[in-house]
């Protein structure tokens, strides 16, 4: 049986004209409308376990080839979640794939949201068709479950790239009715493309001044800023032998050789990142880089080094002399720019957080996206929340039901939020979770913070 199979979707009406939600206290229970009949609707599959107990899920694809997972609770509050995942993936997208976001953020159906999450059609690159795709699955649910009472748009990681970009095309339909109700970005890149990826670019050619072996000088040799030449393969195990070999990554301080100890010193020191966090992102400065560059930019250079003054190593003049420059193309910036970036003009309530020490994202994106959407008029629309984390994955679970209820105030009470406010939240449902809650209401990022 496939997840297309209309047999399956047969099976699936029946299930629902018998299932009855709960409602939560104090609030009317949302009848659940039976789905409409469509052609290779989804079919019923088993929830993962983080889900509270009554919920049900399902798994579909669309025809643009993207496969996606619903979860609606028994007490289900009649709102939706359309989430868009990070990364962005490189393989090929499998059925089952959503079910990792559906876990690491089953808090939203513990709060009584439905929830719909998308693989995208393809792995690689693309912030326009992830945000295309995030908003065909919010389509997909409108069309079987009908339209719910609110529609809430998040986005993790990349993903809060691919949300924020999707909140600019597609916040309203042509006739400037709502199709989302408010945004909600956790650790998002909100950066924008063209300047999300300069550090990685920075990370390969340091990386490369000192260790030698990406690429070895018996193998091919090529620009750093593509990545991997077009067709070329590095599995992310090769990658790690390689980083172990020069920088002893592997082993512990003492166990590493002089050498070692000095290369891996020196690159963490100059681009900034943690030890911990080296090796993936040098995994995304290769086979992402290669994807970028060669299917999506038509083999141009978006990345610049050619004016970057390197500092922080043990000896600067010799690394700025010897490291390897490059230019980038303006027409693969344009292209990029027009991709991934963001405009600023936003039409609806966002609300975000971001961990202070998250070491995949750096949390100085949230300054750039602020100036970003502050310089579009849009300030007003935009709350910014930080927490004492050195995570980037999974925060503190009632952090996110906090701001998942200050949001739903601020669209149906018109009570904006604000950090401290947000805060309290979380301390108020936080035993529930037996999870801490960790804001730093006085934060405020810079561009530069890391």
């Amino acid at each position: 049986m496939t997840v297309r199979s209309i047999a399956a979707f047969a099976l699936l009406a029946v299930f629902w004209a018998g299932f009855a939600p709960l409602a939560h206290a104090g609030q009317t229970p949302v009848p659940i409308p039976t789905p409409a009949t469509v052609a290779g609707g989804p079919s019923t599959a088993p929830c993962p376990s983080d889900l509270p107990a009554g919920a049900r899920c399902w798994r579909g694809g669309t025809a643009q080839g993207a496969f996606y997972w619903i979860a609606i609770p028994a007490n289900w509050n009649g709102s939706l979640v359309v989430h868009a995942h990070g990364g962005p993936r490189t393989g090929t997208p499998e059925v089952d794939d959503p079910v990792e976001d559906l876990q690491r953020f089953a808090v939203t159906v513990r709060e009584g949201y439905a929830w719909i999450g998308s693989t995208y059609r393809r792995g690689g690159y693309g912030v326009r068709m992830a945000a295309e795709d995030t908003d065909i699955v919010r389509r997909v649910f409108w069309t079987l479950f009908g339209k719910p009472k609110r529609t809430i748009l998040h986005g993790q990681s990349w993903g809060g790239n691919v949300a924020a970009k999707a909140a600019e095309l597609y916040a309203l339909d042509a006739d400037g009715h709502r199709n989302y109700d408010g945004v909600m970005l956790t650790n998002g890149l909100v950066a924008g493309g063209t300047r999300g990826y300069g550090f990685r670019a920075d990370l390969r050619a340091v990386y490369q001044f000192y260790c030698r072996n990406h690429p070895r000088p018996s193998e091919t040799q090529y620009p750093l800023w593509q990545g991997l030449p077009a067709g070329a393969r590095m599995t992310r195990a090769e990658l790690t032998r390689r980083v172990n070999e020069c920088t002893g990554l592997d082993k512990s301080a003492a166990q590493r050789t002089p050498e070692q100890a000095r290369a891996l010193d020196n690159i963490l020191a100059v681009v900034g990142i943690e030890e911990g966090a080296l090796v993936a992102h040098l995994a995304w400065a290769t086979n992402l880089f290669q994807d970028m560059v060669h299917e999506r930019l038509e083999g141009l250079n978006p990345f610049d080094n050619s004016q970057t003054v390197y500092a922080g190593s043990d000896d600067d003049a010799a690394l700025n002399a010897g490291v390897e420059r490059f230019s980038a193309d303006p027409r693969a910036v344009a292209r990029l720019a027009y991709d991934a970036d963001l405009s600023g003009l936003i039409v609806l309530p966002t609300v975000s957080i971001h961990a202070k020490k998250d070491p995949t994202v750096f949390v100085g994106v949230e300054a750039l996206y602020r100036q970003t959407v502050d310089r579009a008029g849009r300030g007003d629309l935009l709350v910014q929340t930080f927490t004492d984390e050195d995570q980037h994955s999974k925060l503190s679970t009632p952090e996110y039901a906090a701001l998942l209820h200050g949001l739903m105030d601020w669209i149906e009470k018109g009570q904006k939020p604000d950090p401290v406010s947000i805060a309290a939240r979380c301390a108020a449902v936080a035993p529930a979770y037996g999870e801490p809650c960790l804001f730093d209401t006085d934060f405020a990022p810079t561009p530069e913070s890391r």
